[in-house]
């Protein structure tokens, strides 16, 4: 998980740095061909066998086809608000995901929702509540996308869990780049952007960078229980506020803090069921 909150502040950056360039469907477009030449390249190294192509046998291919898509609706969300919001709040709305994580998971997965993870919950949403601050300030629309695309992102994730029963992560991960590589060829087209040569260090960022951070998720859930790993990626808030602050000369309200701060005392609270 360590790994994936890394990854996944990479990808934030990238995607940001990318969002004055291309439109999302094409940093979306650019992200999955680049994921993708990397997994085929590691399959290539295993031949036809089971540590090679032989990994992609799946019996469920709508269940790939179903995640695919959701999270695609949820990472195009993400980089839709990427230039409209300050990193730091983007991110923190974005940390609902694993507040519906152990929810989805109780229902759909038979985890046990322990008080330790109903504490996590509550605090999770009492931050967010803090933040957007509804009826005192008006809700914007990014922010609404931003906690819908959080749903995607714990939904996709909850179906993960489950498949890491039978389904290894790069088998998920090909079947995912793949998918989301023939659902947004179409709209990336129009108005297509080839990146400035000094864009591109960005542009291969955001496909490794998605590539590890989910690699490592689905690492994760096979060692452990969905709700129980999924909190400690809250640890992405005091990077990315900081990264915002440093690169993009973002600052914070004191609401943005007491709000992040409820969300991290849930995780504290969460992580003390270990």
């Amino acid at each position: 998980m360590l790994g994936a909150v890394c990854s996944f502040t990479t990808l934030t950056l990238s995607g940001r740095e990318l969002s004055g360039e291309m439109n999302a469907f094409q940093i979306m477009l650019y992200r999955s061909g680049i994921s993708l030449i990397i997994i085929i390249a590691i399959l290539a190294r295993g031949g036809v066998g089971e540590t090679g192509f032989g990994q992609l046998r799946t019996s469920i291919p709508l269940v790939h086809l179903g995640r695919s898509l959701v999270h695609y609706a949820g990472q195009y969300s993400f980089f839709f608000v990427l230039p409209l919001l300050p990193l730091v709040q983007i991110t923190t709305l974005e940390f609902s995901f694993p507040i519906w994580t152990i929810l989805l998971a109780a229902v759909f997965l038979n985890e046990r929702l322990t008080r330790h993870r109903i504490a996590a919950v509550l605090f999770g949403f009492a931050g967010i509540v803090v933040v957007l601050r509804p009826g005192v300030m008006e809700v914007e629309l990014a922010s609404l996308i931003m906690l819908g695309a959080a749903f995607c992102y714990a939904t996709a994730f909850v179906i993960t869990k489950w498949m890491t029963g039978t389904e290894k992560p790069l088998t998920i991960l090909f079947y995912m780049f793949f998918i989301q590589l023939l659902v947004g060829l179409a709209p990336a087209l129009p108005g297509f952007v080839v990146p400035d040569p000094e864009k591109w260090p960005w542009v291969v960022a955001v496909g490794v960078a998605g590539l590890v951070a989910h690699y490592c998720v689905a690492r994760a859930f096979m060692a452990t229980q969905a709700s129980a790993v999924m909190p400690l990626d809250f640890l992405r808030l005091p990077l990315i506020g900081l990264a915002g602050w440093w690169l993009y000369g973002e600052g914070v309200d004191i609401w943005l803090i007491i709000g992040a701060g409820l969300i991290l005392f849930g995780i504290w609270i969460n992580s003390r069921s270990r």
